[in-house]
């Protein structure tokens, strides 16, 4: 008797990747993690601006954040793909724990700030360690029919963090007396849970053969992702989506000066993208693979720069957060696209390098991106009719992220029509 087909994803429970109990130790883990570091990421941001009234010392996270991302992105593909991907993700977990207390110490004494950034550059190179090795990690925990859902649970798992820990970072920090140290601290506590329950997880990658390092096997990540027109096209569009559009490091700004609250404001209007993106993996999770992707994809991203463009010029809190939360859904959208692509088109022995490059295109796009809005809004900070100094550089900063974030969406789908064919998801 012929052995019976597997499931056709359309037809299989939502929920049946839910039974794997690996994949729930992994999504578990990368919830409190993430849960830790959303608070973190919150936390310096308002401590910054709290300390030097000023948006650059904001720009120059993201830039603390984007150099050991560019310095290590090359070993951190190699090494996913010749050691133990999980005993990666155990190290850095710990690392991450102890960078986090180095913060809380940081913080809690009042030291200069250049040792915040020290420990943020630290912080920085683990979790680009920690991204190859976590993503190439994922495809062996789950079937592949169960992936795209996977991916699916995966981000959103990581969008409801981004909704709790804003809130949850407001709250401690009103409860510390506006002292942001005992953030870190959690934050430390978090990477250590993480660490326990990835350790618990059965799985364990094996390399097929031992890679020498040579500039050969350090550079066939970008080699591959050049030569396949679909992943390159896909991780170019969140690129500078991203790098334009993102308006996250401006929204202490908007918090303090545009809407004239504190850190309650700031975290409303943090967990107002997750939310989004919540509401939208739900949906995702529910539905049938996605049957027309790429251009799913490219709808999402000119939508995102639409509604950037309304929050820019938005005085009315709540409309506000109704623009940041359709960012954050179309955002979603394109994140399962982006990452389902670039794991299901990559063979498992190149995944850890094809995954570090678009770590480094997405995550340094997320810190330069960071950069940008505080460079612009710095030299466009002026007093007039809009508002404070501040909140002046702060709109045309977001208006005009967000005007070019449909122009590359218009040039992206002319120079890679490959993508707006792109059909189903799975």
């Amino acid at each position: 008797m012929p052995e019976p087909l597997p499931p056709n994803p359309a037809e299989e429970s939502p929920y049946a990747v839910l039974r794997n109990a690996d994949f729930i130790r992994y999504l578990t883990g990368r919830f409190v993690a993430s849960l830790g570091q959303q608070m973190l990421v919150v936390a310096i941001d308002w401590e910054l601006y709290e300390r030097t009234g000023s948006a650059l010392p904001l720009a120059f996270v993201g830039l603390s954040q984007m150099i050991p991302m560019i310095l290590c992105t090359l070993p951190a593909g190699h090494f996913a793909d010749t050691f133990s991907r999980k005993k990666i993700i155990l190290i850095t977990s710990l690392l991450l724990t102890v960078a986090s207390s180095g913060l809380a110490v940081c913080s809690a004494q009042g030291w200069p700030l250049i040792w915040i950034y020290v420990c943020l550059v630290i912080i920085g190179a683990a979790r680009t360690f920690l991204w190859p090795a976590s993503a190439a990690f994922l495809p062996g925990l789950v079937p592949r029919r169960q992936f795209a859902r996977a991916v699916t649970y995966n981000s959103g798992t990581f969008q409801i963090s981004s909704v709790f820990g804003p809130a949850a970072c407001g709250i401690v920090i009103a409860l510390a007396h506006q002292t942001a140290w005992p953030v870190y601290a959690l934050n430390a506590v978090a990477s250590l849970m993480c660490f326990g329950l990835v350790l618990q997880i059965r799985y364990e990658h094996k390399p097929a053969e031992r890679q020498p390092v040579s500039i050969k096997n350090l550079v066939e990540g970008f080699r591959f992702v050049f030569d396949n027109k679909i992943i390159l096209g896909t991780i170019t569009l969140d690129l500078f989506a991203v790098l334009l559009g993102g308006t996250v490091t401006l929204l202490p700004i908007y918090a303090k000066d545009i809407f004239h609250g504190g850190p309650n404001t700031l975290g409303w209007l943090r967990v107002a993208m997750p939310i989004g993106a919540v509401a939208c993996a739900v949906w995702m999770a529910h539905r049938r693979p996605l049957q027309k992707a790429g251009a799913a994809m490219l709808w999402s991203v000119a939508i995102f720069g639409v509604v950037t463009i309304a929050f820019g010029v938005s005085k009315l809190f709540w409309f506000s957060f109704a623009m940041l939360a359709v960012a954050g859904a179309v955002d979603n959208v394109s994140v399962v696209v982006r990452q389902t692509l670039v794991q299901i088109l990559t063979p498992d022995e190149k995944r850890g390098r094809v995954s570090a490059v678009n770590s480094l295109f997405i995550n340094t796009s997320n810190e330069l991106g960071g950069f940008r809005s505080g460079i612009v809004a710095f030299l466009f900070a002026s007093p007039t009719a809009l508002g404070s100094a501040a909140a002046t550089g702060a709109i045309v900063s977001t208006v005009t992220g967000g005007i070019g974030t449909i122009l590359v969406v218009l040039a992206v789908a002319w120079i890679w029509p490959q993508i707006r064919k792109y059909g189903k998801l799975a």
